[in-house]
């Protein structure tokens, strides 16, 4: 069988064509940064012709650090024994969000560990008082594994403890929990998460109940191109069938107090040409996120530029990578303004449903 060269994967990209997985992997093995670069900035500047960056002012708000995956990559989660194992009140849950809103942020972003004794009516206690005290707080909260444990410990379907959870308030769910959607690489990192299949059925059935949510993607350890693809192309699939993800968001693996942490960690160019790979291949998405929490602001903004159209969140806190040996600077709102100007941008703080809130011109 012939195989696809680089200069015709090229040309599919140049011409705004669809490539598939084989052409990606061409793309990916036998392109140099800077073409990555370019062909990724060209599908951005054709999607986000004005040139605007936009980020959020969120907060994640970890209600418990209890967690019974044990995933090998985490070094946030406690056992229940453990003597810093927490549940936050729901006094200190209000004080948090009381201060994203004195910050102007708009979304709360609230996700936890896979705690065994929090029943279903715990989160929508929460979420119910968090509307009728904040209801100009977007609820962006629960990933896939809290959602499915849910499921499981209340004996319900997926579906019904996702309609109970957007009656009583919840908005849109985060992407969190993906990691890598291959079940070859979930049985090594994450054997207690939920499976590649309950995280598609957890993202479908919230896109059919009229919620929106995030795809995101964990990579940087184990995995190899050949995952990436099969990663990228579960989540483009979802979106050609729904159209429900507003974003993808790739970050990369941090070791300290893990398992993991004999891995070296990815380089700044590995994370760039995934990057760049998301956004060619992602073709159905309007928004693909640069991290600068894991990669360093500068980092960050020359992602600006292998692709993103977001520089991701002003968080307010941030407890997952900070329990890793790396250190987490969160810039502020004028931080965050003036590098998305100086990476050569229009910044825009938007939403959680990427709606434009405010511009800095």
């Amino acid at each position: 069988m012939a195989t696809v060269s680089l200069d015709q994967v090229k040309d599919k990209v140049l011409n705004n064509e669809r490539i598939d997985r084989e052409e990606a992997k061409v793309l990916f093995e036998e392109a140099d940064l800077p073409t990555l670069g370019y062909l990724a900035d060209l599908v951005r500047r054709r999607k986000h012709p004005d040139n605007v960056v936009t980020f959020v002012i969120d907060r994640n708000v970890n209600y418990t650090n209890v967690c019974v995956a044990g995933c090998k990559f985490c070094a946030f989660y406690r056992r229940k024994s453990d003597p810093d194992a927490y549940v936050l009140s729901l006094e200190e849950i209000f004080r948090k969000v009381e201060e994203l809103v004195q910050w102007g942020g708009t979304t709360l972003l609230m996700q936890g560990g896979i705690n065994p004794d929090l029943p279903l009516s715990f989160y929508e206690e929460i979420i119910s008082k968090i509307r009728e005290r904040f209801p100009q707080v977007q609820i962006h909260c629960f990933s896939a594994p809290e959602i499915v444990y849910l499921a499981k410990i209340e004996r319900l379907s997926i579906k019904e403890v996702l309609r109970r959870l957007k009656d009583a308030g919840l908005m849109s769910v985060p992407g969190g929990g993906a990691e890598i959607l291959s079940q070859e690489v979930r049985d090594r990192i994450s054997p207690g998460k939920c499976t590649v299949e309950e995280w598609e059925e957890v993202h479908r059935t919230a896109h059919e109940l009229g919620m929106t949510t995030t795809a995101t993607m964990m990579f940087g350890h184990i995995e190899t191109i050949d995952h990436i693809l099969e990663h990228l192309e579960r989540v483009r699939r979802i979106q050609d069938e729904t159209g429900g993800f507003t974003a993808f968001i790739p970050w990369t693996f941090q070791r300290g107090n893990t398992q993991m942490d004999h891995i070296e960690p990815a380089s700044s160019v590995y994370y760039l040409k995934v990057l760049a790979l998301s956004r060619i291949y992602l073709d159905n998405f309007a928004n693909i996120q640069s991290s600068h929490v894991t990669q360093t602001m500068p980092v960050g903004m020359v992602g600006l530029h292998f692709g993103a159209n977001d520089l991701g969140s002003v968080m307010i806190e941030e407890n997952v990578i900070s329990s890793t040996h790396f250190k987490v600077k969160i810039p502020k709102v004028e931080d965050m303004v003036q590098a998305i100007k100086d990476a050569g941008f229009i910044p825009a703080q938007r939403d959680t449903y990427y709606r434009i809130v405010r511009r800095f011109e």
